[in-house]
């Protein structure tokens, strides 16, 4: 019997497994869908995350974060947030004394870093082959969780963990409930090559359609985000490379340098929390528990937080049932606060109502000059708090 079986071996389930297995414990990871092995001549993945400073120091602190930078990384230390050219908030590291305010890394390649990291492990037993069948719960923890797979093998365990996604097995076996909706708006995700320097900004602009963002990423691609609603984004996926360019050329603020389109991707927006974290012998993390808004890229990272959560609620012994409700105490009550906080920022700018709009623009101008309120949100947003 393995001590924890985690579901789901993306970033934040294989962190977890890191981190369980590093304090002695018997961890069973379960990942059907593996990263491809990086070449350093890839194409960059459609795929990428906006890394904290906080999340990449649990990275460190595991032991894989030396392996993601040697792949490829992007820093960042500048962030603008604006409306309006007269209403608009600018971040920069160097204002409260950092070297930068986070990374933005393609998921695959943090993904792989921790997998390499735990390919050193002993007590990490992978499970790849196969697809899950049922799984099956006791009434108490006492009597473990089994994993059945199709090629007819199983697995027990004391814990099982869910880390495997929105639509997670683990919780829906657990059946634990979920509170959530689809927004109405999907995200365009659009892949470019620049014609400029690599650039270590990160900026959001709100326009009457929604969101248009830029995210730097290594060498001198980068990745635009463009919220739509599902019947324009169709639209412009029809469209050749070069017509696209015009209409995000059109769409996009000045401060968007000369690129060519590569790639492009969609994604739908959801928000959905479980209502519980924990139940008998199951636990969830990252996106098997909560789903936000993309709007401030706080998605993986509140997985992070997940993780570094639970591993600081563990000590050297396999953990009670109040052990684990004390995790889901203090991960709980965070993410919710978060989740409600991005909704209140998109829908606030959703408004086209002329006194909120003033009002916004007051915000982000008077944000711009707060001195110490302005460094403790730059500090908040890289996880510092």
């Amino acid at each position: 019997m393995f001590d924890f079986c985690i579901v789901g071996g993306g970033m934040v389930g294989a962190t977890t497994a890191l981190g369980l297995a590093q304090k002695g414990f018997s961890v069973a990871l379960v990942e059907i869908n593996m990263p491809k092995p990086f070449e350093h001549d890839d194409e960059p993945d459609m795929r990428v995350s906006a890394i904290s400073v906080t999340s990449q120091l649990l990275l460190a602190s595991l032991g894989a974060w030396s392996r993601i930078a040697k792949m490829r990384t992007c820093s960042y230390r500048r962030l603008s947030v604006w409306e309006a050219p007269t209403a608009r908030t600018d971040f920069d590291s160097a204002d409260i004394q950092a070297e930068r305010l986070g990374y933005i890394i393609e998921n695959r390649i943090l993904q792989l870093g921790i997998h390499e990291a735990l390919a050193q492990l002993q007590n990490v037993t992978w499970f790849t082959q196969c697809e899950i069948t049922n799984i099956a719960l006791g009434s108490t923890k006492q009597s473990g969780a089994q994993v059945h797979f199709s090629d007819d093998t199983e697995l027990t365990c004391k814990w099982l963990i869910g880390a495997d996604g929105l639509h997670s097995r683990v919780r829906s076996a657990a059946n634990i409930g979920t509170q959530g909706w689809q927004y109405r708006q999907q995200a365009f995700a659009i892949q470019i090559v620049t014609h400029a320097a690599p650039q270590d900004i990160t900026w959001q602009q709100f326009i009457p359609t929604g969101p248009v963002a830029f995210l730097p990423m290594y060498e001198q691609f980068a990745s635009l985000v463009w919220y739509n609603t599902s019947d324009n984004i169709k639209r412009l996926k029809a469209l050749s490379k070069s017509a696209l360019k015009q209409e995000i050329k059109h769409a996009f603020p000045d401060e968007l340098v000369d690129f060519d389109v590569m790639n492009t991707a969609h994604f739908p927006l959801m928000r959905m929390h479980a209502n519980q974290y924990v139940k008998n012998n199951v636990v969830l993390v990252g996106d098997a528990a909560h789903a936000i808004n993309p709007l401030a890229g706080q998605g993986v990272n509140l997985g992070f937080k997940d993780v570094a959560a639970l591993l600081e609620c563990i000590d050297d012994k396999v953990p009670t049932l109040d052990i684990m409700q004390k995790y889901e105490a203090k991960r709980r009550r965070d993410n919710l606060l978060m989740m409600s906080a991005m909704d209140a920022i998109y829908g606030t700018f959703k408004q086209r109502n002329p006194l909120i709009k003033t009002l916004r623009s007051l915000g982000l101008t008077l944000a711009n000059n707060g001195g110490p309120i302005k460094h403790q949100v730059m500090k908040y947003a890289m996880g510092l708090h």
